[in-house]
């Protein structure tokens, strides 16, 4: 119900309006209040195979009942000692419709209404009607609240009120995570995820902050669609739709995490060349950026290796590449530091290969994301994993934070992009180039 309580006053209100109905009940005789005990109306349920017994205080005047939970209402009683029950059949098969309780009295602070109401509704009396009040019409519910929705139409039928209705649906279970709000306040008040809308909680929260768009989720829903059996879905699945709506909207930059310099030799010192790379392929009509080329540059480390297998078709010393929307290089000398590291690329360019223009003649296999190095932007990059390490945690032996995997954040705290995403909104969304989809985090 906290999502309906938008203040104090409205949460007052709707009390209000929930005790009214409750009188309601009272009123055609359908409801009365009882002074058993819990235990003593748990034994007078019966059992699924043999009817209940009628309290003994089942009979009670409307007039009396009136009083006597208006009496609980002013705090007259303490904690426990008597209960409203709806008077509904207790040889019912179905064990909620044996005289289920509607109200029961608890001296506690309220977070919206304080200490004004000391009486409080039971959630299978709260349900039907606060979805009338707000005039829901569908009610979607997991499967364990089939049993539940015999009272939640008798109590709407009995009150005359809006005919919301209750409709179940299995409940999608996500692998390598948990979605029970039990668990999930668990791993946030122990600090194992920085809070609700950490990027690796299964909330929407958490879903928007990673960068995840309502497309992708809706399409994920539609694709899983509804069941009335409960299975694991594969997280992978959403994983695939995000990144088929962002393969058509987000804009493309080039990124280097684990940067190595390169030294154009034959490229002019101090110029600076502004070169057209496209923001989307995939968009229509592809609308360009301008990204600036340099002397020197940065590439991934991993693009380069001295002593290369067959078939790697990244840079090694003699080979050539193209570096993205720019210029073919070839790699001429490894400089390396007194400890034998390498320190440095020295490479040649062709500049007829300039891309959109190339005349070299000159057929290549690899493509290398780049930034120049006296442009580039520093950023922090958080890479997010899976938060567990099995798939489904809630059902291994002991405590499911054991399998929580420590890896599932790894934080980059400096890596080197483009200038151009000096720009990025909250809203934007990116594919860094040969890494995978980004977007700006609020802190």
């Amino acid at each position: 119900l906290g999502f309906t309580w938008k203040n104090e006053l409205y949460a007052s209100d709707y009390f209000g309006k929930l005790y009214e109905f409750a009188r309601v009940l009272i009123q055609k005789g359908l409801a009365y209040v009882d002074d058993s005990t819990s235990e003593e109306i748990a034994a007078m349920k019966g059992t699924p195979t043999h009817p209940g017994t009628n309290s003994p205080f089942r009979e009670r005047s409307a007039e009396e009942n009136l009083e006597l939970f208006q009496r609980m209402k002013n705090g007259e009683f303490p904690d426990g000692s008597r209960t409203l029950r709806a008077k509904v059949d207790m040889a019912s098969p179905n064990m909620i419709m044996r005289d289920p309780i509607l109200y029961r009295i608890k001296h506690a602070h309220h977070h919206r209404t304080g200490d004004e109401w000391c009486i409080y509704p039971m959630y299978d009396f709260a349900h039907g009607q606060s979805d009338s009040i707000e005039n829901i019409t569908h009610s979607l519910c997991t499967m364990e609240f089939i049993p539940h929705r015999e009272l939640y139409d008798w109590l709407i039928r009995q009150l005359e009120i809006f005919p919301s209705h209750q409709y179940e649906f299995a409940r999608r279970n996500l692998n390598y995570t948990v979605t029970s709000k039990r668990k999930l306040l668990q791993l946030v008040n122990d600090n194992h995820v920085t809070g609700w809308d950490d990027p690796r909680m299964p909330t929407i929260s958490g879903l928007r902050r990673r960068g995840y768009t309502p497309e992708s989720i809706r399409d994920f829903c539609e694709r899983i669609g509804i069941a009335k059996r409960e299975n694991m879905i594969d997280v992978s699945l959403l994983e695939f739709c995000i990144r088929e709506d962002l393969n058509k909207t987000a804009s493309r930059r080039m990124v280097v995490f684990d940067p190595l310099k390169i030294v154009l030799t034959n490229y002019p010192e101090g110029q600076v060349e502004m070169l057209k790379s496209e923001d989307n392929p995939e968009a229509d009509p592809v609308q360009y950026r301008d990204i600036p080329f340099s002397r020197e540059l940065y590439i991934e480390a991993e693009d380069f290796m001295e002593t290369p297998p067959k078939k790697f078709f990244r840079l090694a010393p003699g080979q050539m590449v193209r570096l993205k929307s720019a210029y073919i290089i070839r790699c001429d000398d490894v400089v390396k530091d007194g400890a034998g590291n390498i320190k440095e690329l020295h490479c040649t360019y062709i500049p007829e290969s300039k891309s959109g223009s190339d005349s070299s003649g000159i057929n290549v296999k690899g493509t290398l994301h780049w930034v120049s190095i006296a442009h580039a932007v520093s950023a922090e990059v958080r890479l997010y994993d899976r938060l567990f390490k099995v798939e489904d945690p809630g059902s291994e032996e002991g405590d499911f934070k054991e399998y929580i995997n420590p890896h599932s954040l790894q934080v980059l705290e400096q890596v080197y992009a483009e200038p151009a995403l000096l720009q990025s909104g909250f809203n934007d969304r990116y594919q860094f180039l040969r890494k995978g989809y980004f977007c700006l985090d609020r802190d």
